[in-house]
């Protein structure tokens, strides 16, 4: 899914070992499944122990507290303590090791769905209500009779409060609800109902609140709510070369996880093309500077299906795709692509990333693919067609460059000789002199140039190629990783090592130069810029506009390495994140801008902001903790807990308290004082069988909601020394400050069908607590309505990230969301906005306004009208509009890409490719395959309105 396979450097691995790479990616996931079954096994295990120790208890407890009946309370003891399914008892501690899942696999169900109501069952199938008089434990319930079959997945049974009479009799009512995970809901004179919920094979069991009188009663809607994607943090620089460029709007594009950024850094605004599902890894632009070609790789959606690589051309004035290229055809990915100059642009040549590394030529006019063949086992890391010769295409990589001579649909290749001149370890780069010559880079840090020859072949011997070298330069030390042409004739050059960028004369003469500071990383892309500025894109994901006298001002900039740790102020438009990076980063989200960043000794992973706002609690990979002053960013101070992963902080709604959770399987308690500069450990919750994921606190300070690795949800007694809570009914109706627990009754709607367990990341309450907002392993944001307490509970979609989106935190007013992405390293800021009917005038007017741009453009490549199909024709805009027609929740999405820059046209304007909240999509089962048509149908011909999920 996520496609970082690591830093593209100097020195790339050859492409012909792929084969090797996929089968142990394959090994090492069979590895990771079974160390999950392994972990789960761990935990049931750690459960029946638990389990047998209450039966034993129970029992000697039974015979010394009613000596006088004998064996038939012997009886009742047994038949109470062995349940399979049971809540509620005691817990002894158990230090289990767990495995945390790195991979995430999901295990869909094939359970059948339907409603079904069952007929009363004859007492000989009775289930028994027994009632402990014991003090010393905890009263215990009675699971369901027994496993239902798959074709009953989801179950709810109500036991209905019988007299204790020796043969009681028992109703039960089931009715059958479409979930992939059996629940099952009783009653109890003791405890009360609740609803049960399995997660590969583990029971969890969640009790309904006392204020919920009928639980069929509960209604589960999409939120009127909805999100709009208003800004994303960072750039991907660190494995992608050439992918900054200035268009003629002042815009600069680049791209970062799915999303592709246009950026008006005078009036810092942002405008987003979403057509993407998965990483962008290319762009290129077309001779008009209006339309733009990206390429993304191959993925998997959440049921396993695989995402095709493509290239999609867009207009980046109106956000509308214009076609989509290669479904199909490429394997892996795009590497790269480029289109042609001499005519205009009419063609698009393409390199994907399998193992040959398909060279494809592709007629934008006619829509068809008019030319491929293999190039080499090598890496391949830049085609471009001659800026004069329409016939040639050059491509260079691993050790070769090679000129192809494009006749029909014909392409032969002809090799650069080195001859005299050593040969290079990577052809990095190539740009074309104003005679027509070819500039190649390599990792030497040596320019070549590329003369046209009329030296025949010798006989017997083949050709010698058309191009040779005529004359070769030292530019750099180490690699020369980019060129830029520039308008006036004059060149840049970008090294790799030496970070320097060079500016050389019309004669290849270095004319100026300058060095990128190291802590920005070295060269990746360089473009020309405004005037005599230039752009600079690096290696740790920062974009720098310069210039020779003035040098560097920060532009873009974000994490470099996987990213989890996200915190909202308590009362200030601030956010905060911490990485694998061990960078710790505040954000304005108002102005959009980076407030301070400060490197830790180790990797961060998990933050909380005291409700005081002044300092902010970081815990690390290794179980230690820093505290830092939320405005100097000085270290205020230092804590270990265990050694390994600590998980969640968490500080109590007065901030007198602060929770740190760990993979040690324990919750480690301080009081907090001196508005949160001094730390006193208070106390440590022991009980958890695997690793803490989630905690929150009650408003009293007196209770703790925990889950766990292995789907347990526990809470504990603070005041009472850190107690174990073992009679969980008895915190049914706790009103908890936050609600981040990925498991509980408020919530437990929000798991997909089908799902492992480890499909959902984050979840988060609003303030006004109105919406849940999640983050799944799928690279999905989702919307809920709060409380979601019905399986299979509808919610609005939205994508932009191209990796499991790791985290979700609203910010102080719930004016917006924040989200983060695990290995894409993006940072996305989501506007909320009430979804509401806009007069007729008002969508007739936005309508025309949307179209306007499109219609002119249009009027300005005469050869993107659509055409008859060629022999190989691509999917047709008809199919798409086809669909959204028939279908009611896209063709309202439609209209609201069409209406929702008519609220604030400057925001319309600055938001672009998000006019439709971020292409939100019904999780309701009759929409579930909107999305299945969506990129089935992808459209070909040009568009009036942004792309749909």
């Amino acid at each position: 899914m996520d496609g970082f396979a690591g830093s593209l450097d100097d020195s790339i691995s050859a492409a012909s070992t792929s084969d090797v790479q996929d089968r142990l990616s394959a090994l090492e996931l069979r590895v990771q499944q079974q160390e999950d079954e392994i972990t789960v096994l761990k935990a049931a295990l750690a459960d029946v122990l638990r389990r047998l120790a209450i039966s034993e208890d129970h029992v000697a407890s039974v015979k010394k507290s009613v000596p006088s009946k004998g064996q038939p309370s012997l009886r009742e003891a047994i038949s109470m303590s062995c349940i399979t399914n049971g809540s509620g008892g005691s817990r002894k501690p158990s230090h289990t090791s767990s495995v945390s899942i790195a991979r995430k696999e999901t295990f869909s169900s094939a359970a059948k769905s339907g409603t079904e109501k069952k007929k009363e069952k004859p007492q000989g199938q009775r289930e028994k209500k027994e009632e402990s008089h014991s003090n010393d434990q905890s009263p215990q319930i009675r699971a369901s009779p027994s496993p239902q079959p798959s074709s009953q997945p989801l179950q709810i049974h109500r036991q209905t409060q019988e007299s204790k009479n020796s043969t009681p009799t028992k109703r039960h009512k089931d009715v059958i609800i479409n979930q992939a995970k059996m629940s099952t809901r009783e009653k109890n004179s003791q405890e009360g109902e609740y609803i049960k919920m399995f997660m590969r094979g583990r029971p969890i069991t969640m009790f309904i609140p006392s204020d919920v009188d009928n639980y069929d009663d509960i209604r589960t809607e999409q939120p009127p709510e909805k999100l709009k994607l208003e800004w994303v943090y960072g750039y991907r620089g660190k494995d992608c070369r050439a992918n900054v460029y200035l268009l003629p709007t002042g815009e600069i594009v680049y791209f970062i996880a799915s999303v592709v950024v246009l950026f008006n850094y005078e009036e810092r605004t942002q405008r987003h093309y979403l057509g993407h599902k998965d990483c962008v890894k290319c762009l290129a632009i077309h001779p008009d500077k209006i339309r733009i070609a990206t390429g993304q790789i191959a993925g998997v959606d959440k049921d396993g299906r695989p995402l095709q690589p493509h290239v999609r051309v867009w207009d980046s004035v109106s956000l509308s795709t214009l076609q989509v290229i290669g479904l199909g055809t490429f394997e892996r990915g795009v590497g790269c692509l480029s289109f042609s100059k001499a005519d205009s642009g009419v063609y698009l040549c393409v390199i994907d990333d399998s193992n040959e590394h398909m060279l494809t030529v592709w007629d934008l006019q006619k829509k068809s693919k008019v030319a491929e063949i293999k190039t080499t086992n090598e890496v391949v890391l830049a085609v471009e067609f001659h800026p004069t010769d329409a016939n040639t295409i050059i491509t260079c990589g691993k050790s070769h460059i090679f000129f192809w001579t494009w006749s029909g649909n014909s392409l032969t290749r002809k090799q650069g000789i080195f001859g005299k001149y050593e040969k290079p370890k990577f052809v990095q780069c190539l740009a074309f002199l104003g005679n027509g010559d070819v500039l190649t880079g390599d990792s030497g840090g040596v320019l070549l140039i590329w003369s046209k020859t009329t030296v025949e072949p010798t006989p017997g011997k083949g050709p010698k190629g058309v191009y040779q070298i005529s004359k070769q330069i030292k530019a750099h030390d180490g690699s020369v990783f980019t060129l830029c042409q520039m308008r006036n004739g004059m060149l840049l050059t970008g090294g790799g090592k030496d970070r320097k960028i060079i500016l050389w004369d019309h004669d290849l003469n270095p004319e100026r130069e300058i060095e990128v500071p190291d802590q920005y990383g070295t060269i990746r892309a360089v473009a020309e810029g405004k005037a005599d500025q230039f752009l600079v894109g690096t290696s740790r994901n920062f974009i720098l506009r310069g210039t020779f006298n003035d040098g560097f001002q920060i532009e873009v900039q974000g994490h470099t390495d996987e990213l989890w740790g996200l915190a909202t102020h308590p009362f200030k438009d601030l956010l905060l994140t911490c990485a694998q990076d061990r960078q710790v980063c505040m954000w304005n989200s108002v102005e959009h801008r980076l407030e301070w960043a400060r490197l830790l000794d180790e990797p961060g992973h998990c933050a909380d902001f005291h409700p005081g706002g002044t300092v902010v609690a970081i815990g690390t990979h290794s179980g230690r903790w820093f505290v830092l002053d939320a405005e100097t960013r000085d270290l205020v101070s230092i804590h270990t807990d265990g050694n390994e992963q600590l998980s969640v902080m968490r500080y109590s709604i007065d901030g007198t308290f602060l929770a740190v959770g760990s993979h040690d399987n324990f919750i480690y308690l301080y009081v907090v004082s001196e508005n949160g500069r001094k730390y006193s450990r208070y106390g440590k919750c022991t009980g958890h069988s695997s690793y803490i994921t989630h905690l929150d606190w009650s408003p009293d300070n007196k209770y703790i909601m925990s889950n766990s690795g292995d789907y347990e949800i526990l809470y504990w007694d603070i005041p009472s020394g850190c107690k174990l809570i073992r009679n969980r009914s008895d915190c049914k109706d706790i009103d908890w400050t936050t609600y981040t627990c990925v498991l509980g009754f408020h919530v437990f709607g929000v798991w997909p069908e089908g799902s492992d367990g480890t499909d959902i990341n984050a979840l988060v309450r609003s303030h006004n607590r109105k919406v849940i907002a999640v983050a799944d392993d799928f690279c999905k944001v989702h919307l809920f309505q709060y409380p979601c307490s019905k399986p299979k509970a509808p919610s609005h979609k939205y994508s932009a990230h191209s990796s499991h989106v790791t985290n979700v935190s609203f910010t102080h007013n719930d004016s917006h969301l924040i989200s983060t992405g695990g290995k894409d390293m993006s940072i996305i800021q989501w506007k909320l906005v009430e979804k509401l009917p806009l007069p007729q005038n008002e969508i007739a007017a936005d309508t025309s306004l949307t179209k306007a741009p499109v219609s002119s453009i249009e009027s300005a490549m005469q050869y993107d009208t659509p055409t008859p199909p060629p022999s190989q024709p691509l999917n047709e805009t008809v199919e798409e509009e086809s669909r959204i027609s028939s279908s009611p929740t896209l063709l309202e999405n439609s209209l609201e890409q069409t209406v929702e820059p008519s609220e604030d046209h400057s925001e319309g304007q600055s938001e672009g490719g998000s006019e439709d909240l971020g292409e939100p999509v019904s999780e309701e089962p009759p929409q579930e395959t909107s999305e299945e048509q969506s990129e089935a149908a992808l459209l070909q011909g040009p568009r009036d309105h942004p792309p749909l999920s």
